[in-house]
């Protein structure tokens, strides 16, 4: 079957990523979550939290490409110390590839980012990520403060010291 995304469905997608709580909507590319190639495009507000995670089974590879706006790529080691944080956009990097099992999040910077997901499948809700245990899960309560920081951290700061300097 051809697939068509015209300008009107990626309105839609951005229209609907405003109004919802989250943030972010996504529109399915691929039949269905037996794929064997996952394909989604995802519109995402400055305001939406991808909680950091990582794809555990072996061969759960993922690529994004961004379309328009511009966003931030953070790579985390096992105990949430940031190692790299690369800057996306229209003019610098457009594509990146991650590896399976590799603690990552992404953070839009500008309204009406849009991307291009590519993972293997099939989808499995149950074992498609493992969210790390050192930043909030979407919807707790140190979202807010967690996305604030993302912004800004810089390569070698960890997550879990936002957590311990309320205490």
């Amino acid at each position: 079957m051809i697939k068509v995304v015209t300008n009107d469905d990626v309105n839609g997608l951005n229209q609907k990523a405003c109004e919802v709580e989250r943030k972010r909507a996504h529109l399915n590319l691929h039949d269905n979550e037996n794929a064997n190639v996952q394909r989604l495009l995802m519109a995402m507000e400055p305001e939406t939290y991808i909680a950091p995670h990582r794809h555990i089974e072996p061969h759960k590879w993922e690529m994004l490409v961004l379309l328009t706006g511009e966003m931030d790529l953070l790579i985390f080691d096992d105990d949430g110390q940031l190692l790299s944080r690369t800057p996306m956009s229209l003019t610098s990097t457009r594509i990146v590839q991650l590896p399976a099992k590799t603690w990552h999040t992404f953070v839009a910077k500008h309204a009406g980012t849009l991307a291009l997901e590519i993972k293997e499948g099939p989808y499995i809700a149950k074992t498609d990520k493992d969210f790390a245990p050192w930043a909030p899960l979407e919807h707790s309560q140190g979202v807010p403060a967690c996305l604030a920081a993302l912004r800004k951290f810089a390569v070698g700061e960890h997550v879990s010291d936002l957590f311990k300097q309320k205490s």
